[in-house]
């Protein structure tokens, strides 16, 4: 639904920063789902770890918040260059289940369960082959930029 041309109009994040590879489902006010390709080639994979690298848990938890400010965005009909961003503003009931590795591909959804003033919360999960690697409830805040 969204490649990464696209992602670009909706994340001000950028290499290597950029987390969300590409957006297969979206359902403004309720439901994301996408992708993030995990490749060796990865910044993180020099010192996370030598040898038996896998993805640290809380880029994992970057990668779903991005992929929840993309549904954020879209819910509300706006796009940073309107004059706005979403900032992670906290997380509850984390939990890791299996360790991402280079070569896997990492499905993230996303679902609102909260719009209050300027805060959303989001149920967030990932996971690798049908298996889940993550979940997480996510917090983001919409903050003005001047």
């Amino acid at each position: 639904m969204k490649d990464i041309n696209e992602l670009f109009e909706f994340l001000p994040h950028r290499y290597p920063f950029l987390l969300v590879d590409r957006v297969t489902d979206l359902t403004p006010g309720e439901f994301i789902r996408g992708y993030k390709n995990v490749t060796i080639n990865e910044n993180f994979f020099n010192g996370h770890f030598p040898g038996h690298p896998i993805m640290p848990g809380v880029l994992q938890i970057e990668a779903m918040a991005q992929l929840s400010g993309v549904l954020a965005f879209e819910s509300k009909g706006l796009k940073p260059a309107d004059g706005s961003t979403y900032y992670l503003g906290g997380m509850d009931k984390t939990r890791f289940k299996r360790p991402v590795v280079p070569g896997d591909q990492l499905v993230m959804e996303s679902r609102i369960l909260a719009d209050r003033r300027g805060l959303m919360k989001f149920d967030c999960q990932a996971y690798v082959d049908g298996q889940m690697t993550c979940t997480s409830q996510i917090l983001c805040m919409e903050q003005k930029l001047s």
